[in-house]
């Protein structure tokens, strides 16, 4: 099973990761890697580190001559902005020079609580494990696994329905038509725009929002449509807790900084329906299995893939570091203070769509593992061709 892990700080000299359990044989290039990192740096609203940092991943194994080998992956990006970062963020000799512990926590971050869990004087440490820097490691992760399910005809793409009070009017038929061409046709679409919206009119609307915040020193959070095609029935199982793919795939969309939300298809909307309203209506007959009219379970029923597209929705809050900051207090006096300031993005919804899209692959590259098996990719698409056959003849009219 594919797994990996990230280190890094924010400030520190590098990110890496390490990708365990990729099949051999997928094809990869710098730019399938490089590619998604610079989606991730993209978006309207994003702070001055984007413009400090240009991440490019450097590949320390596990790719020969193009294709994975089998072993482990390992990655590294370089965090440009260590330079100025020396003298705070020195990993062994404490510096000479003064460096001022922080002591006043903000709201809505990971400051307090780590202060205190971890035993530190200084929030400082929280501050570079818990920033959204690490997603860029995340990232470059993850693609070597989005790499694999293309290779198996499975796509992802996503795009943004709101920020902030801005939200989308998109119709369901414009993105229904661009997910009939796979996934990645509607991620592309959405990369067209500064703020990853499908429509001129929102992009407009939602650039608005954001100057209005940044004005008011306030930030904006906002709901990332996300979107999985070519996947066949049957992944994920029903019989353990542990095996519910619809549970794996919130765990990965929550374990995102700032998303404090997850919706399966129109789940929320849903639970104020009755039944009748609700459930996707089977049709027999249809080439490779059973049509549904409507898609509200999101492609997901008895927590296994139901043939039909993957619909998941996360809610992004607003970043927790204003420049109009909120009311806090000092560790160290005990004294009313306004909370502290870190330099932050005004709204990385844009860039949060691609993180999700980053951290569902290895979840759903792992349920095709498990049906499948197969150490190399050759042998994989043999078998899941085979799969897709042996579906398609269950459903043929006899």
């Amino acid at each position: 099973m594919i797994r990996y892990f990230t280190a890094g700080e924010s400030h520190g000299p590098a990110l890496s990761a390490i990708v365990e359990g990729l099949p051999s044989g997928i094809a990869i290039t710098p730019e399938d890697i490089n590619h998604e990192l610079a989606r991730r740096q993209q978006g309207y609203g994003r702070g001055g580190r984007m413009k400090i940092e240009t991440d490019k991943a450097i590949v320390l194994s596990g790719i020969r001559f193009g294709k994975t080998i089998g072993s482990p992956v390992s990655l590294q990006i370089e965090n440009r902005d260590w330079k100025n970062w020396t003298v705070k963020m020195a990993q062994f000799e404490k510096p000479d020079e003064d460096v001022p512990a922080i002591s006043i926590p903000r709201p809505g971050h990971a400051d307090l609580t780590g202060m205190i869990k971890y035993g530190f004087e200084d929030i400082r440490p929280v501050i570079e494990r818990a920033s959204a820097r690490e997603t860029a490691a995340r990232v470059a992760a993850c693609s070597l696994a989005k790499v694999f399910l293309r290779s198996a005809g499975i796509q992802i793409g996503s795009y943004v329905s709101s920020i902030g009070p801005a939200d989308a009017a998109s119709s369901a038929a414009h993105v229904q038509e661009l997910l009939e061409k796979g996934a990645e046709t509607l991620t592309k679409k959405a990369d067209t725009s500064c703020v990853r919206m499908l429509e001129k009119a929102d992009e407009e609307k939602a650039v608005a929002a954001i100057d209005k915040a940044k004005e008011e020193g306030d930030t904006l959070g906002g709901i990332i449509e996300l979107f999985i095609t070519g996947v066949p029935m049957g992944l994920g199982s029903y019989v353990q807790h542990d095996r519910r793919l619809d549970a794996e795939l919130a765990s990965a969309l929550i374990s995102i900084q700032a998303v404090k939300g997850v919706e399966i298809g129109t789940a929320f909307d849903n639970a104020r329906k009755p039944g009748s309203e609700v459930h996707d209506e089977l049709h027999p007959g249809a080439e490779g299995g059973p049509s549904r009219k409507t898609n509200r379970a999101g492609g997901l029923e008895g927590s296994m893939t139901n043939g039909s597209i993957i619909h998941l929705r996360a809610a992004m809050k607003p970043i927790a570091t204003l420049m109009s900051p909120l009311h806090s207090f000092d560790m160290n006096s005990m004294d009313a203070h306004l909370s502290h300031i870190e330099r932050s993005d005004t709204c990385a919804v844009p860039a949060c769509s691609v993180i999700a899209e980053a951290v569902v692959a290895p979840i759903v590259a792992n349920a095709l593992l498990k049906k499948t098996g197969g150490d190399h990719l050759a042998e994989i698409i043999e078998r899941l061709d085979a799969y897709r056959e042996e579906i398609t003849a269950r459903f043929r009219k006899r």
